[in-house]
């Protein structure tokens, strides 16, 4: 199973996201779970790298682990917001539509 763990700070923004596992919803190279889920967390990183007012450290060292952390400016927040919604809302998707391969796991850091 594919474990996410994301976390919010109080105003909604992406502090955090923690991908580990594998979903075994088919075979390795062609597993629709695993591959959806690596196609949203590294397009998010992708998208939010050298973003003005945004600073993340992320690494994918092998397969079945992500780690991404997120920190802004006030220049970064709104851009940083989005980019999280967006991440949120298709990690949650994916979650819902295969639950015995995918859980999500979100907190609210204050």
């Amino acid at each position: 199973m594919v474990i996410i763990e994301m976390v919010l700070d109080k105003d909604g923004v992406i502090k955090s996201c923690n991908v580990q596992g594998h979903a075994q919803a088919g075979k390795t190279g062609s597993d629709i779970v695993c591959a959806a889920v690596s196609v949203l967390v590294r397009t998010a990183a992708a998208v939010l790298a050298n973003r003005e007012g945004i600073i993340i450290r992320w690494e994918a060292p092998e397969p079945g682990f992500f780690f991404l952390e997120a920190d802004y400016t006030a220049a970064g927040k709104d851009f940083l917001f989005a980019a999280g919604e967006f991440l949120r809302k298709g990690l949650a998707s994916v979650a819902g539509e295969y639950p015995k391969n995918c859980k999500l796991i979100q907190t609210r850091r204050t």
